[in-house]
């Protein structure tokens, strides 16, 4: 498959209509960190974890910069942010024409950044997607399309978690997902754990099972 976007996959068990998961990595990370995942999921996923598109120095990539002024301030290159939402979103619709997956049974799961990113795909691309693992992210209004309102999310469901010492990104950020998602009615849940910007067994575990009975 010709793309925009580096990947690495794990095919399915089963030959047709397998259900598919797209792994979105965290900034600064590759296509295969997430990846080590792919072993302890159920064997019928069909499982991509996607490489972002902007390389950074001297190694890794980013779904978007993040820019630090003189005060260590910092902030998102949203521009792109939004092109790279975009990519994933087309990139959904060739990996569903290319293999042999079931395009209404589509999972994201990101990490950090790459949770950013799903959140904006799922809730700008509703219609693509059906379930999304959101692992130590949150919510970027700025990122997401203007007419939220108006987009059916009557199928979507997220799960959503966070380590509650997470010095990267602060979990008042991710608190506020629940409310966001509950303002538009979509199912989901929150869990934290008691770890910092990372994926503690107890929450992999959870999410599996999650993932499990949705698949």
């Amino acid at each position: 498959m010709t793309s925009t976007l580096d990947y690495i996959t794990r095919p399915s068990s089963l030959k047709d209509n397998a259900p598919l998961l797209i792994m979105l990595h965290g900034y600064g990370s590759d296509e295969n960190d997430l990846f080590s995942f792919a072993q302890e999921l159920p064997e019928e996923l069909f499982i991509i974890s996607l490489k972002a598109p902007y390389a950074m120095q001297p190694f890794g990539n980013a779904w978007y910069a993040i820019n630090f002024d003189a005060q260590q301030n910092k902030w998102n290159d949203v521009e792109q942010a939004v092109a790279s939402r975009d990519l994933i979103a087309n990139f959904i619709d060739e990996a569903c024409a290319e293999f042999p997956v079931d395009k209404s049974n589509l999972t994201l799961l990101g990490f950090s950044q790459g949770t950013i990113l799903s959140y904006a795909v799922a809730l700008s691309y509703p219609e693509k997607v059906k379930n999304v693992i959101a692992l130590s992210g949150y919510v970027s209004e700025d990122m997401l399309k203007d007419d939220l309102s108006s987009k059916d999310y009557s199928h979507l469901d997220f799960y959503c978690s966070h380590g509650s010492v997470d010095q990267v990104i602060p979990v008042e950020w991710a608190r506020k997902a629940p409310k966001f998602l509950n303002a538009l009615n979509i199912k989901h849940s929150y869990a934290e754990f008691p770890t910092g910007h990372g994926v503690a067994p107890q929450n992999f575990y959870e999410l599996r099972s999650w993932l499990g009975k949705r698949i």
